[in-house]
Order: C-alpha cells, then sequence, then structure tokens
C-alpha cells in the first residue's frame, strides 16, 4: 500500500470515529473535571515544593522588599517540604543562613488574620517574608541598632549577622515596650490584676496588685535583674518630637527648666518592675503596668534638618488634603494634614520622596515639591506620624500609650534616630544631656557595645543577658522594624513552618530589580537538585504519554 493511499484510508477513519463515537455530555463533564483537579494538584505541587510567585502586600521589609514588588520564591532553599503540611521530607538547617530572608508558613502560630483562600476558594494559612536573624541555639544581643551573638558552640557570630551589605537595616527588640499585655479576663473593683507580659511571645514579666504594692516578677532570665537588662532593652528608647508647651503639658519630666531648643525630642525609656504603677492602658483598663523613666533632649535647626535629611515614612496616600497610610480604610478627623499636597501616593526613604504609581512604579520627586516643605511643624508631623499617619498617636497626653513607631538609641557615643546619627558624641547638647542623666537613677546613656576591652565579643555577657533561640526555631525579624509584624509579636519560627526563600525581583523594573538584598543561597544544592530531576522526570514522562495518546489510532500491513 502507498503512503499516498495509507494517508487517505487513516484520515476516513478518523472521520468516521468522529461521527460515530460522538462523545457525550457526561463524557465532556468527566474530561473537564479530570483536566482541572490534575491541573490543581499540578499547581498544589510545584507551589508547595518547587517554586512559586509571591506578591509583597505590606511595607514590613522596606526598603529591601516594598508593596506591589513581585518575586520569584524557591522552595528548595532549605529542604523538600511535604505539601499541605508543616513538615518536610528533608530539611537541612546548614542551608539556613542568618541574615537572609525565608519564607515561613503562619499555620499553627499565634498571628492574627492568618487565614487565606488560594485560588479564590480553598482554605489555607497565609505565608509570610522576614529576614532570618537567629538560628537554633544563638544567642542574641541588640545595641545600637545592630545585633551581636554567638551560636549553640559559643562561636561569634557577630558578622554574619551584620553583614555591610545590611548596613542601613536597624533591629529594634521590641515593638512595645512592654510588649503583649495579657490581663486577668476579671477584675476586682475595676482593676485588672494579674498581668503577663510576653515579648518574643514568650512569657516575660508577671505584675500583680497585691495590697497597695504592686509584685513584679521575671519569669525568663532571672537572674539579669530588671526587666530592661533583657536582651539590650536598657539601649532602645522610644521617642516622639515636642513643643515646649507639650513637653510641660504632656510630658511625665513636667515643667522642669528646659534648655534653649527649637524643638524637644522626648524619650521614653528603661522599662522596669521595680517602678511599676497602676495606670490606664490604651484599652482602658486599669491595671498594673511597667514604670518607665522620662528624658527630655533639645533639638536646634541643624538636628531638625538631620532628622529631614534621613526622614522615612510609611507609603501613604493623600486625598483632598488629609494623609493615611497606604492600605488603610481609615476616613475621618484622625487622618494626617497635607493641605499642600496633590492627591497621590507617596514615600520618603533616606530622605527623598518619592510618588508611587500604578503597580509600584516610583519616581523621585523634585527638590521644589511641597513634600520637601521644610519648617518644624513639618518635621514633627512626619516624625511623630509618618508611620501611622493617624493623629490618635500625635502628642496628647501625659501618659499616653500610643506612642509613634520612631526608636532611638546609641552607638558608639553618637545618637541615632530614623537609622542615622543625628546627634553626634561631641555635640554641646548632647555632651550636657549626658551630664545631666548620668545624675539620674535611670539615665538613657550609652551603655556600649558587648565587648571586651580588646575589642573582642563578651560572650559571657550576651549568654547572660541575650535571647535565646530554642531548639528548631528561627527568629523572624522585619527590615522595616516599625511597620513590621514580626517574631517580637507572634514568637519564633517553628522549623516545620520554614518553606523557602525569594531568588529574584521581576516587578517592578528598577534599581531593586534582581536578586534582593541578601547574602545568596547557593545555586545547587541536595534538595534542589532532587526537585528538578523529579520535575524534569514528570515532564518527559507527560511528553511521552502524549506523543503515545497521540500517534495514529491504526496500522496497516505494507
Amino acid at each position: 500500500m502507498t503512503e499516498k493511499k495509507r494517508t487517505k484510508l487513516q484520515k476516513k477513519v478518523e472521520e468516521l470515529a468522529k461521527y460515530h463515537i460522538k462523545k457525550t455530555t457526561w463524557d465532556h463533564i468527566r474530561d473537564l473535571s479530570f483536566a482541572l483537579i490534575f491541573a490543581l494538584i499540578i499547581a498544589v505541587l510545584v507551589r508547595q515544593m518547587w517554586f512559586e510567585f509571591y506578591e509583597i502586600p505590606t511595607g514590613s521589609m522596606r526598603p529591601t522588599l516594598k508593596e506591589k514588588d513581585r518575586l520569584v520564591v524557591s522552595k528548595t532553599d532549605f529542604g523538600i517540604n511535604i505539601p499541605l503540611t508543616t513538615d518536610h521530607f528533608y530539611f537541612d538547617p546548614n542551608l539556613a543562613q542568618r541574615s537572609s530572608i525565608f519564607i515561613f508558613t503562619g499555620e499553627n502560630m499565634d498571628i492574627r488574620d492568618v487565614d487565606t483562600l488560594y485560588f479564590y476558594i480553598f482554605p489555607g494559612k497565609k505565608q509570610y517574608i522576614k529576614r532570618l536573624m537567629g538560628k537554633p541555639g544563638d544567642t542574641l544581643y541588640f545595641y545600637g541598632g545592630e545585633i551581636y551573638g554567638v551560636d549553640a558552640a559559643g562561636h561569634d557570630i557577630s558578622s554574619e549577622l551584620q553583614p555591610p551589605s545590611l548596613d542601613k537595616i536597624e533591629h529594634v527588640p521590641f515593638i512595645h515596650l512592654e510588649g503583649k499585655a495579657i490581663a486577668s479576663p476579671s477584675n476586682m473593683q475595676g482593676i485588672y490584676s494579674p498581668v503577663i507580659l510576653y515579648q518574643m511571645n514568650e512569657p516575660i514579666v508577671k505584675l500583680a496588685l497585691n495590697g497597695s504594692r504592686i509584685e513584679g516578677t521575671l519569669l525568663q532570665n532571672k537572674g539579669v535583674g530588671d526587666y530592661a537588662n533583657l536582651w539590650g532593652i536598657k539601649n532602645f528608647a522610644t521617642s516622639r518630637i515636642l513643643t515646649k508647651d507639650q513637653v510641660v503639658e504632656f510630658s511625665e519630666q513636667g515643667p522642669a527648666p528646659l534648655e534653649k531648643g527649637e524643638l524637644y525630642l522626648e524619650l521614653r525609656h528603661s522599662p522596669s518592675i521595680e517602678n511599676a504603677r497602676m495606670m490606664r492602658d490604651e484599652y482602658g483598663r486599669l491595671r498594673p503596668m511597667l514604670g518607665t523613666a522620662t528624658s527630655i533632649l533639645p533639638l536646634n535647626e541643624q538636628h531638625l534638618r538631620a532628622i529631614f535629611d534621613n526622614l522615612y515614612t510609611a507609603r501613604f496616600v493623600v486625598e483632598n488634603g488629609f494623609a493615611k497610610r497606604y492600605g488603610s480604610s481609615q476616613r475621618g478627623g484622625a487622618l494626617a494634614s497635607l493641605p499642600d499636597v496633590a492627591d497621590g501616593c507617596y514615600e520618603f526613604y533616606y530622605g527623598k520622596a518619592y510618588k508611587v504609581h500604578w503597580e509600584g512604579f516610583t519616581t523621585e520627586l523634585p527638590l521644589d515639591h511641597p513634600l520637601y516643605t521644610f519648617n518644624k511643624e513639618r518635621v514633627q508631623l512626619f516624625y511623630n506620624l509618618g508611620i501611622e499617619f493617624d493623629t490618635h498617636w500625635a502628642p496628647r497626653s501625659k501618659f499616653q500609650q500610643l506612642l509613634p513607631s520612631r526608636y532611638a538609641y546609641f552607638r558608639h557615643g553618637d545618637l541615632y534616630l530614623l537609622g542615622a546619627p543625628v546627634m553626634k558624641k561631641e555635640d554641646p547638647l548632647l555632651v550636657a544631656y549626658l551630664e545631666k542623666e548620668k545624675t539620674k537613677k535611670a539615665p538613657f546613656i550609652d551603655a556600649g557595645p558587648p565587648l571586651n576591652a580588646d575589642g573582642t565579643l563578651n560572650t559571657e555577657y550576651i549568654q547572660k543577658f541575650g535571647l535565646r533561640i530554642p531548639p528548631k526555631s528561627y527568629l523572624a525579624l522585619g527590615d522595616n522594624h516599625a511597620m513590621s509584624a514580626d517574631s517580637r509579636d507572634f514568637g519564633f519560627v517553628p522549623e516545620g513552618n520554614v518553606r523557602g526563600g525569594p531568588d529574584f525581583i521581576f516587578w517592578p523594573p528598577g534599581s531593586r530589580w534582581g536578586a534582593p538584598n541578601q547574602p545568596p543561597y547557593p545555586w545547587i544544592n541536595g534538595p534542589r537538585v532532587v526537585v528538578w530531576i523529579i520535575a524534569a522526570l514528570s515532564i518527559w514522562g507527560w511528553i511521552y504519554l502524549q506523543n503515545r495518546r497521540n500517534r495514529a489510532p491504526l496500522k496497516f500491513d505494507k
């Protein structure tokens, strides 16, 4: 039989088959259902075990990752995940690098609003992206916006926690000085007692009213003395900028004589169980609270310029002269006022203002833009409200609990605000401030880094006062400490929850396009090789089966 005749007969048979062997409606439904289920299974396996695309929803990792950034996330950086569980077929903790960025699921963790829907249908738990700053057995200590530490064997790991590429990323050991307060659900004569204070989602302090006296007990690291000594908490202060009248009216320092200043920096610091007191918290509950000390530092125009030149804010939206944080649905009189700024989305970073366009594109604004207007009122507004953009955080009372997410700390004698040395150690105002502070019972001064006289790490000090990471757990911190709910809030990340790490920023195009700012993961490792081989074999098998299926249905003899 000739080739021409064979082809003609084959086509005739195929036409007859289409006419006489028609698929029923049930056949179509069955085939469609099978195709959808198969596609869903493949999508889940790929996303859980190989790679997925990830969109950044919040500003917790700014400036490394910003809202609307899109990433390629590898699920093979640390091991081979078991799909839809918090476990691994294989996990190598040596592949997890300190200061790298990692992805983890919030399943079985104490995280608010953790539920989500995958493919808009299937319930699941959200995934989170943070920087991995502590591995099992590490002991860490916070000083000067940096982290010092030792590993489980007592070796100095500070260089891994402070690589030069991350010199502008600062770390603060708390979100609030008191952390999370869990009060007794019932009250006696309107008083809620006892109260357990949590940091890193671990119970740290118990405060209880006993008669007319408040008893405070450290629940962990009992040999460190007072609460402020934990992990270097004493090295940091919450801060806000006040006018002279506001210092007199709202500051706990009261009407003490003030040095001349354009504005004043209020520092709230040294949380203490020894000076605990009865106060109403932000929920209106009368309960025992940690005592704090307050210090006031005058600021001249040079300091205000330095603050403005290093300003960073949350991404914010201006509408009709009022600003709100990006993603907030808040409206009304609590919004920050920016009457001279046109409607739009904006952000400040490192003192530069940007307009945010469609899908996260940004353009730097010219220096004559109204956002660059420099005066005392504008500096105070952006410093106090530049993260929350909500006037509930503005100065309004003496014992105010809602304080701006702005922190101050010393580093080698210089006073840092916004991650920059706003006041150098030789500054006359700082020198005068320190002399006055040294006369106080609870001063806010530079205690110095945890180093020996020869510059080596004081491992004994860190092991006594530092934060120890539990077995099979990891410390997750956001690069933008002012806007990050991280381990300081929900605690350590269990090893089983670790899913992978980001490999590539592919949107938006620009200076941050490419590999994110982190110590690079190796391109080749055991888990990655195994998963890629499985994927390659699966693709080859699918192609082979398709080819067999699509062969001519009949064979003819010559």
